[in-house]
């Protein structure tokens, strides 16, 4: 269906990524997967043709235009060559947006060179060991000592930890009683701070190119100059971000969901079953038909939220609608394309078997279905 979202700027852009995944992403991303992480170098050079600082101002190298549908351009090109970006759009989507709103002037000239260069990589670490969803269960604690914070804690489930060189870490600065969201402050810890040290890398069921790690602070001393926005006020910062980074799940899934059926469609045309092509029996018709249907259902509900949230005007409830909506549909049409291939769709080299473990995290991370329905309900006063 015509779509109404992108302009001619979107266009090119989307040209200079199509070129780039091709050349540059697609014959290196299996031994990327074997790695179970992406060089600094593809940051380098993302970075070298001002991708990765479209939204950061132009006096620190970057392009000015805060416009979140060049991310999104990035990601449908990554997915419609069968690959992802992993850590490219953690930092592009869900980690700069924090530096972009909160860094002051010092921060700002201190890091943004090296954001838009692809120098300086970057994770957010909220997640910890007993504290999934509940943010306000953050145990990490930060406690003032003169000029810097002293950190003590544990992180997990960090994507991108184990090469950012920046990781913004949720540490409770104060405790509340009576107010388990109030004293949570953004603190900036560095690559090679004293007592900063990184933990296994863990071993996931899918989006195997993407670093996932564990992440220790033992008395780890950081300068008040590296605190983002007001002590204190983190909760409500990581809730301004959330909708942002539960669109961006969002718009992989539906990009992921229309790869798989592009690809699904290619392989039923030219598989033979009992003498015919797997696409002359009705059932296959069908099976892709509806698996369309909802992917242009998805489409339309994500690109109308996407307009809002370059507005500014998108909604935490209406975000998770659209995460909710598309996630489950990218689990449902996976999987309907996976059967269609049969046997040949459980082994790891056809691309369907990958979009298959992949789609499993996106009901997960960034918020499960099940909290985004109990942000549903509270919008209809239940």
């Amino acid at each position: 269906m015509r779509r109404d979202v992108f302009t001619a700027d979107h266009d090119e852009f989307r040209k200079l990524a199509r070129d780039f995944v091709a050349k540059e992403v697609v014959p290196n991303y299996p031994a990327w997967e074997k790695a179970g992480r992406l060089p600094r170098s593809l940051f380098e050079r993302l970075g070298a043709l001002g991708m990765l600082g479209v939204a950061i101002p132009e006096e620190y190298g970057g392009a000015g235009l805060d416009d979140y549908r060049y991310n999104v351009v990035l990601q449908e090109e990554a997915a419609r060559a069968l690959v992802t970006l992993g850590t490219v759009r953690t930092q592009l989507d869900v980690v700069l947006p924090y530096f972009l709103t909160y860094a002051d002037e010092e921060q700002r000239r201190r890091w943004f060179p090296g954001l838009a260069a692809g120098r300086l990589l970057t994770a957010v670490a909220m997640t910890e060991p007993g504290t999934g969803s509940d943010l306000a269960g953050i145990r990490t604690t930060a406690v003032r000592d003169g000029d810097a914070y002293v950190v003590n804690g544990a992180k997990t489930f960090i994507t991108g930890g184990l090469l950012a060189d920046l990781v913004i870490v949720v540490a409770r600065t104060a405790t509340d009683p009576d107010d388990r969201r109030a004293g949570l402050t953004l603190l900036v810890v560095e690559d090679g701070m004293p007592g900063f040290t990184r933990g296994r890398v863990l071993d996931k069921m899918g989006i195997k190119v993407q670093d996932t790690v564990e992440l220790a602070f033992h008395d780890v001393r950081v300068p008040v100059a590296n605190r983002l926005g007001e002590e204190g006020a983190a909760f409500g910062y990581l809730g301004h971000n959330l909708p942002q980074e539960r669109m961006t799940v969002a718009v992989g899934s539906v990009a992921q969901a229309r790869a798989a059926l592009d690809v699904t469609a290619d392989y039923v045309r030219e598989r033979q079953v009992f003498g015919r092509p797997v696409a002359s029996f009705q059932n296959t018709k069908f099976e892709l038909a509806a698996v369309s249907t909802e992917i242009e259902a998805a489409q339309a509900m994500l690109d109308r939220a996407v307009l809002e949230l370059v507005a500014g005007e998108l909604s935490g409830a209406d975000a998770a609608r659209v995460k909710l909506f598309c996630t489950e549909m990218q689990a449902r049409a996976v999987d309907r394309c996976l059967q269609l291939f049969g046997g040949y769709g459980y082994m790891a080299e056809h691309p369907i078997s990958r979009l298959y473990a992949d789609a499993r995290i996106t009901r997960i991370y960034a918020g499960t279905s099940e909290v985004m329905k109990v942000i549903i309900a509270k919008s209809l006063g239940l």
